[in-house]
Protein backbone atom coordinates (compact mmCIF):
# COMPACT_ATOMS: atom_id res chain seq x y z
CA UNK A 1 0.00 0.00 0.00
CA UNK A 2 1.57 3.26 -1.14
CA UNK A 3 2.13 6.01 1.70
CA UNK A 4 -0.75 8.10 1.10
CA UNK A 5 -3.34 5.00 1.34
CA UNK A 6 -1.59 4.86 4.43
CA UNK A 7 -2.38 8.23 5.26
CA UNK A 8 -5.79 8.22 4.29
CA UNK A 9 -6.37 4.63 6.00
CA UNK A 10 -5.05 5.98 9.25
CA UNK A 11 -7.17 9.39 8.90
CA UNK A 12 -3.87 11.96 8.82
CA UNK A 13 -2.24 14.54 8.71
CA UNK A 14 1.39 15.06 8.01
CA UNK A 15 4.34 12.54 7.93
CA UNK A 16 7.86 13.75 7.87
CA UNK A 17 11.19 11.74 6.72
CA UNK A 18 14.55 12.70 7.77
CA UNK A 19 18.05 11.08 6.63
CA UNK A 20 21.58 12.04 8.35
CA UNK A 21 24.69 9.91 6.77
CA UNK A 22 26.21 11.35 9.06
CA UNK A 23 24.76 9.49 11.90
CA UNK A 24 23.10 7.22 10.43
CA UNK A 25 19.93 8.87 11.26
CA UNK A 26 16.79 7.28 9.08
CA UNK A 27 13.62 8.86 11.33
CA UNK A 28 9.93 9.06 10.81
CA UNK A 29 7.84 12.31 12.65
CA UNK A 30 4.02 11.32 12.26
CA UNK A 31 1.87 13.94 13.23
CA UNK A 32 -1.91 12.37 13.16
CA UNK A 33 -4.09 15.30 14.48
CA UNK A 34 -3.30 19.05 16.37
CA UNK A 35 -7.19 20.23 17.09
CA UNK A 36 -6.83 19.89 20.42
CA UNK A 37 -2.94 20.87 20.95
CA UNK A 38 0.24 20.18 19.21
CA UNK A 39 1.30 16.69 18.74
CA UNK A 40 2.96 14.95 22.08
CA UNK A 41 4.00 11.12 21.76
CA UNK A 42 7.54 9.26 22.29
CA UNK A 43 10.56 8.42 19.88
CA UNK A 44 10.71 4.67 19.56
CA UNK A 45 14.35 3.20 18.17
CA UNK A 46 14.48 -0.12 17.42
CA UNK A 47 14.89 -2.53 14.30
CA UNK A 48 13.09 -2.86 12.05
CA UNK A 49 12.62 -5.13 8.85
CA UNK A 50 11.78 -2.33 6.10
CA UNK A 51 10.98 1.32 6.30
CA UNK A 52 7.14 0.49 5.08
CA UNK A 53 7.17 -1.16 8.50
CA UNK A 54 8.51 1.17 10.40
CA UNK A 55 5.93 3.93 8.36
CA UNK A 56 3.15 1.88 9.55
CA UNK A 57 4.65 1.81 12.77
CA UNK A 58 4.71 5.43 13.54
CA UNK A 59 1.16 5.61 11.74
CA UNK A 60 -0.32 3.55 14.62
CA UNK A 61 1.54 5.06 17.10
CA UNK A 62 0.65 8.50 16.48
CA UNK A 63 -2.56 7.83 15.62
CA UNK A 64 -3.00 5.98 19.43
CA UNK A 65 -1.52 9.14 20.48
CA UNK A 66 -4.72 11.50 19.54
CA UNK A 67 -6.93 8.96 21.01
CA UNK A 68 -5.20 8.87 24.35
CA UNK A 69 -4.83 12.48 24.55
CA UNK A 70 -8.27 13.09 24.08
CA UNK A 71 -10.10 10.09 26.25
CA UNK A 72 -7.80 11.88 29.28
CA UNK A 73 -8.80 15.44 28.63
CA UNK A 74 -5.14 16.27 27.78
CA UNK A 75 -4.61 19.87 25.19
CA UNK A 76 -2.76 17.67 23.26
CA UNK A 77 -2.41 16.21 19.68
CA UNK A 78 -1.31 12.91 18.74
CA UNK A 79 2.40 12.10 17.39
CA UNK A 80 4.87 9.82 17.26
CA UNK A 81 8.36 9.42 16.06
CA UNK A 82 10.38 6.24 15.11
CA UNK A 83 14.44 5.92 14.63
CA UNK A 84 15.06 3.03 12.52
CA UNK A 85 18.01 1.20 14.09
CA UNK A 86 21.52 1.31 12.33
CA UNK A 87 22.57 -2.17 11.35
CA UNK A 88 26.23 -1.05 11.98
CA UNK A 89 28.23 0.32 14.57
CA UNK A 90 26.61 4.11 14.99
CA UNK A 91 27.72 7.25 17.91
CA UNK A 92 24.63 7.19 20.01
CA UNK A 93 25.04 10.57 20.87
CA UNK A 94 25.64 11.92 17.60
CA UNK A 95 22.42 10.49 16.22
CA UNK A 96 20.34 11.78 18.95
CA UNK A 97 21.52 15.19 18.21
CA UNK A 98 20.44 14.97 14.76
CA UNK A 99 16.93 13.91 15.74
CA UNK A 100 16.51 16.77 18.21
CA UNK A 101 17.55 18.64 15.27
CA UNK A 102 15.35 17.50 13.28
CA UNK A 103 12.34 17.71 15.93
CA UNK A 104 13.46 21.42 16.51
CA UNK A 105 13.02 22.07 13.00
CA UNK A 106 8.99 21.39 13.44
CA UNK A 107 8.69 24.15 14.98
CA UNK A 108 6.52 22.82 17.80
CA UNK A 109 4.44 21.10 15.99
CA UNK A 110 5.46 17.60 17.61
CA UNK A 111 7.13 17.46 21.47
CA UNK A 112 9.33 14.15 21.49
CA UNK A 113 9.07 12.08 24.72
CA UNK A 114 10.76 8.61 25.69
CA UNK A 115 9.80 5.21 24.36
CA UNK A 116 10.58 1.69 23.55
CA UNK A 117 14.57 1.55 22.94
CA UNK A 118 15.03 4.95 24.26
CA UNK A 119 15.94 6.50 27.76
CA UNK A 120 16.20 9.42 29.55
CA UNK A 121 19.93 10.20 28.48
CA UNK A 122 18.45 10.04 25.12
CA UNK A 123 16.08 12.66 26.48
CA UNK A 124 18.97 15.01 27.56
CA UNK A 125 20.94 14.53 24.33
CA UNK A 126 17.88 15.55 22.37
CA UNK A 127 17.48 18.79 24.83
CA UNK A 128 20.94 19.72 23.67
CA UNK A 129 19.61 20.48 20.59
CA UNK A 130 15.95 21.16 20.43
CA UNK A 131 13.44 22.53 23.68
CA UNK A 132 10.53 20.47 22.24
CA UNK A 133 11.18 17.50 24.76
CA UNK A 134 9.65 16.17 27.75
CA UNK A 135 10.48 13.30 29.95
CA UNK A 136 14.31 15.09 30.84
CA UNK A 137 15.95 14.24 34.24
CA UNK A 138 14.36 16.16 37.10
CA UNK A 139 17.06 18.53 37.60
CA UNK A 140 16.75 20.26 34.29
CA UNK A 141 12.88 20.59 34.43
CA UNK A 142 11.29 17.71 33.80
CA UNK A 143 9.38 14.59 35.29
CA UNK A 144 12.21 11.94 34.73
CA UNK A 145 11.53 8.22 33.32
CA UNK A 146 7.83 8.43 32.69
CA UNK A 147 7.61 4.40 33.39
CA UNK A 148 6.49 4.17 36.94
CA UNK A 149 3.71 6.51 35.86
CA UNK A 150 2.55 4.18 33.05
CA UNK A 151 2.32 1.32 36.09
CA UNK A 152 0.01 3.25 38.28
CA UNK A 153 -2.05 3.94 35.45
CA UNK A 154 -2.44 0.23 34.19
CA UNK A 155 -2.44 -1.04 37.49
CA UNK A 156 -5.65 1.99 38.41
CA UNK A 157 -7.19 0.50 35.43
CA UNK A 158 -6.78 -3.30 36.24
CA UNK A 159 -8.75 -2.07 39.38
CA UNK A 160 -11.59 -0.58 37.59
CA UNK A 161 -11.58 -4.32 35.44
CA UNK A 162 -11.80 -5.92 38.65
CA UNK A 163 -14.26 -3.78 40.18
CA UNK A 164 -16.52 -4.30 36.69
CA UNK A 165 -15.98 -7.94 36.19
CA UNK A 166 -15.53 -9.40 39.69
CA UNK A 167 -17.68 -7.12 42.12
CA UNK A 168 -14.24 -6.51 44.07
CA UNK A 169 -12.38 -3.53 45.47
CA UNK A 170 -9.10 -5.04 46.06
CA UNK A 171 -6.52 -6.88 44.12
CA UNK A 172 -5.27 -9.26 46.32
CA UNK A 173 -5.05 -13.03 45.54
CA UNK A 174 -5.56 -12.09 41.84
CA UNK A 175 -3.89 -13.84 39.33
CA UNK A 176 -2.45 -11.48 36.85
CA UNK A 177 -0.23 -12.75 33.82
CA UNK A 178 2.58 -10.24 32.60
CA UNK A 179 3.99 -10.17 29.50
CA UNK A 180 7.12 -8.12 28.88
CA UNK A 181 9.05 -7.28 31.58
CA UNK A 182 10.94 -3.75 30.68
CA UNK A 183 10.25 -0.65 32.33
CA UNK A 184 6.63 -0.29 32.67
CA UNK A 185 6.06 -4.00 33.04
CA UNK A 186 9.21 -4.06 36.04
CA UNK A 187 7.07 -1.55 37.54
CA UNK A 188 3.49 -2.79 37.07
CA UNK A 189 4.59 -5.96 38.75
CA UNK A 190 5.84 -4.24 41.49
CA UNK A 191 2.45 -2.12 41.79
CA UNK A 192 0.64 -5.79 41.86
CA UNK A 193 2.56 -7.48 44.11
CA UNK A 194 2.38 -4.61 46.78
CA UNK A 195 -1.52 -5.49 46.67
CA UNK A 196 -1.11 -8.97 47.24
CA UNK A 197 -1.59 -10.45 43.53
CA UNK A 198 0.27 -13.09 42.48
CA UNK A 199 1.89 -12.60 39.14
CA UNK A 200 2.90 -14.96 36.24
CA UNK A 201 5.65 -13.86 33.74
CA UNK A 202 7.67 -14.23 30.66
CA UNK A 203 10.21 -12.08 28.72
CA UNK A 204 12.33 -12.44 25.60
CA UNK A 205 15.32 -11.76 28.34
CA UNK A 206 15.33 -14.45 31.48
CA UNK A 207 17.15 -12.55 33.39
CA UNK A 208 14.24 -9.36 33.09
CA UNK A 209 11.63 -12.39 34.06
CA UNK A 210 14.06 -13.61 36.87
CA UNK A 211 14.65 -10.03 38.49
CA UNK A 212 10.63 -10.39 38.19
CA UNK A 213 11.11 -13.85 40.47
CA UNK A 214 13.62 -12.73 42.55
CA UNK A 215 12.20 -9.72 43.87
CA UNK A 216 7.78 -9.57 43.68
CA UNK A 217 7.57 -14.16 43.93
CA UNK A 218 6.86 -14.56 39.93
CA UNK A 219 6.26 -17.75 38.77
CA UNK A 220 7.93 -17.29 35.18
CA UNK A 221 6.58 -19.55 31.87
CA UNK A 222 7.60 -19.36 28.21
CA UNK A 223 6.44 -16.75 26.27
CA UNK A 224 5.13 -18.94 23.88
CA UNK A 225 2.88 -20.36 27.35
CA UNK A 226 2.03 -17.02 28.98
CA UNK A 227 -1.35 -16.63 26.68
CA UNK A 228 -2.33 -20.30 27.50
CA UNK A 229 -2.18 -19.39 31.91
CA UNK A 230 -5.11 -19.86 33.41
CA UNK A 231 -5.14 -16.43 35.29
CA UNK A 232 -7.86 -13.12 36.14
CA UNK A 233 -6.08 -10.92 34.04
CA UNK A 234 -3.52 -10.61 30.94
CA UNK A 235 -1.44 -7.85 31.19
CA UNK A 236 0.18 -7.18 27.45
CA UNK A 237 3.23 -4.56 28.33
CA UNK A 238 5.88 -5.72 25.31
CA UNK A 239 5.60 -4.49 21.99
CA UNK A 240 1.59 -4.56 19.64
CA UNK A 241 -0.12 -6.80 17.73
CA UNK A 242 -0.21 -9.62 20.90
CA UNK A 243 -4.17 -9.90 20.43
CA UNK A 244 -4.18 -11.83 17.77
CA UNK A 245 -6.42 -15.04 15.53
CA UNK A 246 -3.12 -17.27 17.04
CA UNK A 247 -3.68 -16.21 20.64
CA UNK A 248 -7.09 -15.21 21.38
CA UNK A 249 -8.65 -18.66 21.01
CA UNK A 250 -6.25 -19.83 23.62
CA UNK A 251 -6.90 -17.37 26.14
CA UNK A 252 -7.52 -18.83 29.58
CA UNK A 253 -8.47 -14.93 31.67
CA UNK A 254 -11.12 -12.63 32.27
CA UNK A 255 -9.70 -9.70 31.64
CA UNK A 256 -7.49 -8.41 29.14
CA UNK A 257 -5.40 -5.13 30.61
CA UNK A 258 -2.03 -4.09 30.01
CA UNK A 259 0.30 -0.76 28.85
CA UNK A 260 1.37 -2.21 25.68
CA UNK A 261 0.27 -0.30 22.59
CA UNK A 262 -1.59 -1.53 19.40
CA UNK A 263 -2.42 -4.33 21.59
CA UNK A 264 -5.00 -5.05 18.88
CA UNK A 265 -3.62 -6.98 15.96
CA UNK A 266 -6.47 -6.11 13.91
CA UNK A 267 -9.81 -3.85 15.15
CA UNK A 268 -12.26 -7.17 14.99
CA UNK A 269 -9.90 -8.59 17.24
CA UNK A 270 -11.61 -6.43 19.69
CA UNK A 271 -15.04 -7.93 18.40
CA UNK A 272 -13.46 -11.74 19.24
CA UNK A 273 -12.59 -10.71 22.63
CA UNK A 274 -15.96 -9.88 23.38
CA UNK A 275 -17.43 -13.01 21.58
CA UNK A 276 -15.18 -14.90 24.54
CA UNK A 277 -16.55 -12.70 27.36
CA UNK A 278 -13.05 -11.20 27.87
CA UNK A 279 -13.33 -7.70 29.15
CA UNK A 280 -10.45 -6.14 27.20
CA UNK A 281 -9.12 -2.40 28.94
CA UNK A 282 -8.29 0.02 25.50
CA UNK A 283 -4.36 -0.03 25.13
CA UNK A 284 -4.32 4.02 25.19
CA UNK A 285 -6.94 4.26 27.81
CA UNK A 286 -5.44 2.30 30.07
CA UNK A 287 -1.38 3.37 29.06
CA UNK A 288 -1.76 6.90 29.11
CA UNK A 289 -0.30 7.50 32.80
CA UNK A 290 3.20 8.45 31.06
CA UNK A 291 1.67 10.65 27.91
CA UNK A 292 -0.50 12.62 31.90
CA UNK A 293 2.75 12.46 33.32
CA UNK A 294 5.37 14.02 30.74
CA UNK A 295 2.33 16.58 29.77
CA UNK A 296 2.34 18.22 33.34
CA UNK A 297 6.11 19.40 32.34
CA UNK A 298 4.46 21.59 29.99
CA UNK A 299 2.76 23.35 32.38
CA UNK A 300 5.59 23.42 34.92
CA UNK A 301 5.93 19.98 36.79
CA UNK A 302 3.82 18.63 39.64
CA UNK A 303 4.65 15.14 40.76
CA UNK A 304 1.60 14.87 42.99
CA UNK A 305 -0.49 16.77 40.97
CA UNK A 306 0.42 14.37 38.03
CA UNK A 307 0.29 11.06 40.32
CA UNK A 308 -3.46 12.38 41.17
CA UNK A 309 -4.06 12.84 37.09
CA UNK A 310 -2.93 9.12 36.62
CA UNK A 311 -5.36 7.52 39.33
CA UNK A 312 -8.36 9.23 37.60
CA UNK A 313 -7.72 6.35 34.69
CA UNK A 314 -9.46 4.07 37.06
CA UNK A 315 -12.46 6.13 36.19
CA UNK A 316 -12.14 6.30 33.12
CA UNK A 317 -11.42 2.33 32.31
CA UNK A 318 -15.08 2.26 34.42
CA UNK A 319 -16.59 4.61 32.76
CA UNK A 320 -15.62 2.57 29.10
CA UNK A 321 -16.63 -0.54 30.43
CA UNK A 322 -19.79 0.33 31.52
CA UNK A 323 -20.83 2.50 28.61
CA UNK A 324 -19.80 -0.83 26.56
CA UNK A 325 -22.41 -3.19 28.47
CA UNK A 326 -25.45 -0.53 27.50
CA UNK A 327 -24.58 -0.14 24.25
CA UNK A 328 -23.83 -3.78 23.88
CA UNK A 329 -20.28 -2.99 21.89
CA UNK A 330 -16.93 -3.79 22.23
CA UNK A 331 -14.65 -1.49 24.66
CA UNK A 332 -12.45 -0.30 22.06
CA UNK A 333 -14.41 0.69 19.85
CA UNK A 334 -16.55 2.46 22.97
CA UNK A 335 -13.20 4.33 23.51
CA UNK A 336 -12.61 5.15 19.96
CA UNK A 337 -16.36 6.94 20.72
CA UNK A 338 -15.33 8.64 23.43
CA UNK A 339 -12.50 10.09 22.02
CA UNK A 340 -13.85 11.30 18.99
CA UNK A 341 -16.58 12.88 20.92
CA UNK A 342 -13.50 15.33 22.50
CA UNK A 343 -12.03 15.82 18.92
CA UNK A 344 -15.37 16.38 17.52
CA UNK A 345 -16.32 19.34 19.77
CA UNK A 346 -12.68 20.56 19.34
CA UNK A 347 -13.60 21.29 15.52
CA UNK A 348 -10.69 21.66 12.68
CA UNK A 349 -8.99 19.15 11.14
Amino acid sequence: MGVFNLLSQYGYGRLHLSRDAATGLSAIVAIHDTRLGPALGGCRFIHYAGEDEAIVDALRLARGMTYKAAITGLPLGGGKSVIIRPTVDFNRGALFRAFGKFVGELGGQYITAEDSGTSLEDMEVIRTATKWVTGVAPENGGSGDPSPFTALGVRRGIEATVKFVMKRDDIAGLHVAVQGIGHVGYYLCKELHALGAKLTVADVDPLKSERAEREFGAAIVPLDQLFTTECDVLAPCALGSALNDGTIPRLRCKIVAGAANNQLAEPRHGDDLMQRGILYAPDYAINAGGLINVATELEGYDAEKSRAKVTKIYDTILEIAERARRAMKPTHQIADMMAEERLSRAGGG
